[in-house]
């Protein structure tokens, strides 16, 4: 197994930076696939057992200059690494202003990813700063649970409201209730909502619109007045909405009634989807 890919520009070098500090904010350990084409960053806690999860997608020739990779074998041509989100998050944090970063697939007494970054001092000389990040190497047996994870049919498709509002109703609501309802329909309505013993909270969304369901004969048996709902953990959702530190360009939620809600934004060319279990 080899990898070793490299930064120039800065842009880009921003870019990969924020969506680290995005993937360390949603999962405390991430699991880091590699292929030849794409990265992927992946949570599985199993959403039968009422963990979330995420896979997030980006395209490696819209980062890197240099790319190369050889997987576990020529038919099994990708990698898996396990590593804590933190790391590589605060490692790119001294990136800031850097000419290149190189990133490495090493073996130093134990397996890492050696991030190098090449930063220009104040006389134009250049110095490397070298971060080790400690990584586990998934074996091939448990990679089955690391696969995208499959979309249902959901029977409601709404785009979201801006996502710093949702957040600053969310975390309000988090004050009262451990518990929250998000209920949308095909009419670009979204309530969340959150009840109590005491009290009954709502905030109400109007004229978000509605892609086209994958499903067209689920829309057009459906009225579109009618909500689809579903109960999940106020944190959870909290989790995701305090991950997102730049405005997504397409925004998305998918609720499958009573069973799970799939948040999916696109932030220029980066794809995160999260998936929310529903509360019993």
């Amino acid at each position: 197994m080899k990898f070793r890919a490299k930064i120039v520009d800065a842009a880009c070098l921003n870019h990969f930076t924020r969506v680290s500090n995005m993937i360390a904010k949603l999962a405390k350990t991430c699991t880091l696939r590699i292929s030849p084409d794409k990265l992927n960053f992946i949570l599985c806690d199993r959403l039968a057992s009422g963990g979330v999860s995420m896979w997030c997608e980006l395209e490696q020739e819209n980062f890197f200059s240099e790319f190369q990779m050889d997987g576990v074998s020529a038919e099994n041509n990708v990698i898996y690494l396990e590593l804590t989100s933190e790391n590589l998050s605060r490692a790119l944090k001294t990136a800031q202003n850097a000419r290149t970063l190189k990133i490495k697939l090493t073996n130093k007494h134990f397996p890492c990813l050696t991030v190098s970054i090449e930063l220009l001092s104040v006389s134009s000389s250049s110095r490397i700063v070298t971060h080790d990040i400690p990584i586990k190497v998934i074996p091939r047996k448990l990679w089955k649970d690391l696969q995208e994870p499959s979309v249902p049919d959901a029977d409601v498709s709404i785009y979201l409201p801006v996502l710093k509002t949702m957040k600053s109703v969310v975390e309000k609501m988090k004050n009262i209730s451990n518990h929250l309802v998000i209920e949308a329909n095909l009419n670009g309505e979204l309530n969340l909502k959150i009840e109590t013993e005491l009290v009954c909270v709502a905030t109400h969304f109007k004229d978000l619109g509605n892609p086209p369901l994958a499903s067209e004969a689920a829309s057009r048996d459906r009225d579109p007045a009618e909500m689809a709902e579903v109960r999940v953990d106020i944190r959870k959702l909290l989790q995701f909405l305090a991950g997102q530190q730049a405005s997504p360009t397409k925004a998305l939620c998918n609720i499958v009634a009573s069973k799970m809600v799939h948040l999916h934004l696109l932030h220029e060319d980066v794809s995160l989807q999260y998936f929310i279990p529903a509360l019993a």
